[in-house]
């Protein structure tokens, strides 16, 4: 059990069991001796009974975690969705924040510290609409990226249903 701590908005453990997932399922990242989580990732490790997250020395309930985490992170329960779908089809979900996204993903057994991630993508609900220069945006971040656009619809019953899109040249 990954023994985590929560200061601000950053999530952090420094235990040896942190560090072995982080080899061996590149969960967090290795940061001045600890392993710092995305909201997303402790979420997850929380839900999959692997962590336990504490505020000082107060281990948090699971209602504490849970508006701590909508605090930092609006979207967390939708996002949360798809990382989970993603993680249990094998694939290596990472924060694609500097790209402007909401994940970065991996083909199945690729290292995210050797390899390039295959795609970016963007949880959407079914019932959002989404602007045609919104669409452009997303899809030419992708491009400059040399990734693919991975839209993740995410419908009323939190089935996912995703579209992959790229560039065709005619």
């Amino acid at each position: 059990m990954i023994k985590s701590y929560i200061l601000d908005e950053k999530i952090f453990s420094s235990s040896k069991e942190a560090f072995m997932l982080n080899d061996k399922s590149f969960f967090g990242e290795k940061r001045n001796g600890k392993i710092e989580y995305t909201p997303i990732e402790a979420k997850f490790l929380l839900d999959s009974k692997k962590m336990e997250l504490y505020s000082n020395k107060e281990k948090l309930s699971e209602l504490k975690i849970h508006k701590k985490l909508r605090k930092i992170d609006k979207k967390i329960e939708i996002k949360n969705l798809v990382f989970t779908d993603l993680r249990k089809k094998g694939y290596i979900v990472k924060s694609a924040l500097k790209f402007g996204a909401e994940f970065r993903v991996y083909e199945k057994g690729k290292n995210p510290e050797q390899e390039h991630a295959k795609w970016i993508v963007f949880p959407i609900k079914e019932n959002e609409s989404i602007k045609w220069q919104e669409f452009s945006a997303k899809n030419r971040v992708a491009h400059s990226t040399k990734k693919r656009l991975l839209l993740a619809l995410v419908d009323v019953e939190d089935n996912i249903t995703y579209y992959e899109i790229a560039w065709i040249k005619a």
